[in-house]
């Protein structure tokens, strides 16, 4: 009879107590690593994590908890890496254990800026994880719904249907439903591309545009979305599936989305630096706009994305909003 496989979660943010939560609803100890001691401790001490989803109270029974990356990555047979993509290459930079036998699940939710690679070719390249040991998380799921047990869907994607379907079910719960695909390039794309899309959708918001032209931006969107990820990974998928479209409408729609609240600042006139210290949490979008516009510069043959340039020069050329959406609005149909 074969091992039961160990999990582990990497990240200490909202959506990593959320995976360590859905976790634990199937499997008897789940491996988590931190940066902060702080966090570590509190946990130990109060059941929860200070600082994100402090409502989810935990079994310690359950956890094994490590501020030690290497700790966590050799005891645990599959690994969930949690952490944003500006920060994910540094903590990576600690780990000597080694992990070429693992199986690695990126829930990094953009481009590592230090190699323009996507996670999952990231550890392939340097890491020499197999390709069919790698998988990819998507939504449409809050973290904070997780928290409250609202019925979510996951898609896990993976080359190898049988790995995925592994993942899927230690996933799976009553609130949580799961699906598998084999598009793991597409996935990690969009999961990166729909947080630019709900900066824009917010800055949108914060600018006085109305429901009407959010659901033209929305639409223009997801059609954006599939010229890119049709550039980069050219194969069968169908882009209204709720990994790419109903993952775009939650984040660019919710209230729960720290991108949309983000673009949401931007479009009322704070600057980028004061709506990232007010907000005290990481908009993924911010970097994954910059990451985007590179890769369009660089490898799209200028594929045309105005929704992406428009985010892109008010985040980064610092642009006026108020000007820019005004020659966006005309861009859409």
């Amino acid at each position: 009879m074969e091992k039961p496989l160990k999990y582990a979660v990497f990240g200490g943010g909202s959506w990593a107590t959320a995976i360590v939560k859905m976790l634990s609803e199937n499997v008897d100890v789940v491996g988590w690593y931190m940066r902060s001691v702080y966090t570590k401790e509190h946990l130990l001490k109060e059941q929860h994590n200070p600082n994100y989803l402090s409502s989810v109270e935990f079994h310690l029974e359950q956890l094994k908890l490590s501020n030690e990356i290497n700790e966590i990555a050799e005891w645990a047979d599959v690994l969930f890496f949690v952490i944003p993509s500006a920060f994910i290459h540094s903590e990576l930079e600690k780990l000597t254990a080694n992990i070429s036998n693992k199986i690695i699940v990126s829930a990094v939710k953009g481009i590592i800026p230090e190699t323009g690679l996507l996670v999952g070719e990231h550890f392939h390249e340097f890491y020499n994880i197999p390709l069919e040991n790698i998988a990819v998380i998507a939504g449409p799921c809050h973290a904070e719904e997780v928290a409250l047990e609202r019925l979510s869907y996951l898609t896990i994607s993976c080359a190898d249907t049988k790995k995925a379907r592994e993942i899927a079910n230690k996933l799976s719960s009553d609130y949580i439903k799961t699906k598998i695909s084999d598009d793991i390039v597409g996935v990690e794309y969009a999961v990166m591309l729909k947080n630019i899309y709900a900066i824009a959708a917010g800055i949108a918001h914060g600018l006085g545009y109305g429901d009407n032209f959010q659901s033209v931006l929305m639409s223009n969107s997801i059609r954006e979305m599939k010229r890119f990820i049709k550039k980069m990974h050219k194969m069968k998928r169908n882009i209204n599936n709720s990994a790419y479209l109903g993952d775009l409408l939650v984040t660019g729609y919710s209230t729960f989305s720290r991108n949309r609240m983000f673009g949401n600042m931007i479009g009322k006139g704070y600057t980028v630096k004061s709506a990232q210290m007010e907000m005290n949490m990481v908009a993924e979008g911010y970097y994954a706009a910059k990451s985007a516009h590179l890769l369009n510069e660089k490898n799209l043959k200028k594929t045309r994305l105005p929704i992406i340039n428009a985010v892109y020069e008010i985040l980064y050329e610092n642009k006026n909003p108020k000007k820019v959406f005004k020659k966006l609005t005309e861009k859409l149909d």
